[in-house]
């Protein structure tokens, strides 16, 4: 398949741009990954389903994709966390990892061609922190290194702030936080005996890193500086990614850290953000405990634009899950495979090249079923060939779908049958639309009749 143009929103620009790849043919992209003290929650989710489907989609267009996705496992909640389990970090942030890793595939989300751990590079943060030094934007403070940022150019860019800097340098020393007016902040930080066990003996001072520093020195190591794309949620804009380019660029003599940075929507609850801090989050473990499949919340996540606002209730989840099934029934109840219909492959190019428009592209695959001029084969063929964008894992589903009507349509088809023998017309009709609103379709055989999922 020939590369075709790609359009996506840059937040850096805040503009929609054609994209263009630093090395043709190939793309790089650093997914912000959790911080492993807790499970994930949806609104999580939402942001590592996001970077999955730009990566099927650009994979499906030709390109070799390479994507990282990093685990923070060490940061003041990480360590406090484990100190209150009375367990190792390593152990600790290991469980919550292997959660995470648990929920990806329940979303049938890809795995990384990277998954690199904070703990396990702290050489390359150690490189840039000593490069920042040396170039006159890093200070060492009584409790740590810091990043100075009135001696950043265009600092706040990505996150359209102004710095005043003449102000005197002010610190932050907490890994995250909500401010207004940025910080210098921490870059490295000496132990303490809160700290514990948690320390590296290293030649700018015992202690460990800061928060921002380890996603600059692991994109930095798989992509190379600058790389093309940089995705995470829209809440990491500031403080996150804007520090990540600061550190990066001032690291690397203005050399940009990525080209395009990418930022998807809160999912909301109740009209207000989904969060730990606040109490009012769901796992996927809850989404199954409800009788609800997980790929019913990526159906829903794929009906919306990446970008926008979402607030979830359980009767949309649960809406999403009766679509997914009819879908999976329809594709089901068709044997044979046929070609794949070209014209709707190319609008499904076309929406999916305009930023990623999901919510387009499931209303054409909703538009192949009901086509009465494509034959049933060629709409299985074209609609398995769009879900390796999607993700629905529609084959898989089809294969373990159970074709066989519940007792009760099987009951109300042989007593229609019965019906059409003694030519009672009207009872065969009435039955057929109560077969109908039960979800199935009867077709009349010679010598019988056979149901299949409507």
């Amino acid at each position: 398949m020939a590369i075709k143009d790609i359009y996506l929103h840059n937040t850096l620009t805040g503009k929609k741009e054609l994209f263009k790849p630093v090395t043709d043919g190939k793309v790089g992209i650093y997914s912000c990954g959790p911080t492993v003290y807790n499970q994930v929650h949806i609104g999580n989710l939402r942001s590592y389903f996001f970077a999955d489907i730009l990566k099927r989609f650009l994979t499906w267009q030709g390109y070799e994709v390479t994507l990282v996705r990093n685990i923070t496992d060490v940061d003041d909640k990480t360590i406090k966390k484990s100190q209150q389990e009375n367990i190792s970090l390593k152990e600790f942030t290991g469980k919550y990892a292997q959660l995470f890793f648990d929920d990806l595939k329940k979303l049938n989300i890809e795995e990384a061609t990277y998954s690199p751990r904070a703990t396990e590079n702290i050489d390359e943060m150690l490189k840039i922190i000593q490069d920042l030094l040396k170039n006159g934007l890093a200070y060492k403070a009584k409790d740590g290194i810091y990043f100075s940022i009135s001696k950043s150019k265009n600092y706040g860019a990505l996150a359209g702030l102004h710095i005043d800097n003449t102000k005197s340098e002010e610190r932050i020393a907490n890994d995250e936080y909500d401010k207004e007016n940025p910080q210098d902040f921490a870059l490295w930080k000496f132990w303490t005996p809160e700290d514990g066990e948690v320390f590296w003996d290293t030649e700018i001072g015992k202690g460990r890193p800061g928060w921002h520093i380890e996603c600059s020195a692991m994109s930095v190591k798989y992509l190379g500086q600058p790389f093309d794309i940089h995705t995470g949620g829209i809440d990491l804009v500031f403080p996150h990614h804007t520090n990540e380019i600061a550190q990066s660029e001032g690291a690397c003599d203005g050399k940009p850290l990525a080209n395009y940075f990418l930022h998807n929507g809160h999912v909301l609850i109740d009209n207000s953000k989904m969060a730990k801090s606040a109490g009012n989050f769901i796992t996927i473990e809850e989404v199954s405990s409800k009788g609800l499949t997980p790929l019913s919340y990526r159906y829903w996540l794929l009906n919306a634009n990446y970008r926008t606002l979402i607030n979830f209730t359980w009767e949309t989840l649960a809406s999403s899950e009766q679509a997914l099934k009819r879908l999976s029934r329809a594709l089901s109840a068709i044997e044979e495979i046929g070609e794949i219909n070209k014209d709707y492959l190319e609008k499904f190019e076309e929406a999916m090249s305009d930023d990623l428009n999901t919510s387009k592209a499931l209303a054409i695959v909703w538009d192949i079923l009901k086509d009465n001029s494509t034959s049933d084969a060629d709409k299985k063929s074209t609609i398995l060939e769009i879900d390796k964008v999607l993700g629905l894992d529609l084959a898989n589903q089809i294969k373990t779908q159970v074709a066989e009507a519940p007792e009760e349509v099987r009951i109300l088809a042989e007593t229609r049958e019965e019906a059409r023998k003694n030519s009672n017309w009207a009872e065969s009709d009435a039955l057929r639309q109560k077969i109908a609103d039960l979800g199935w379709k009867i077709e009349d055989k010679s010598g019988g009749f056979t149901l299949s999922p409507l």
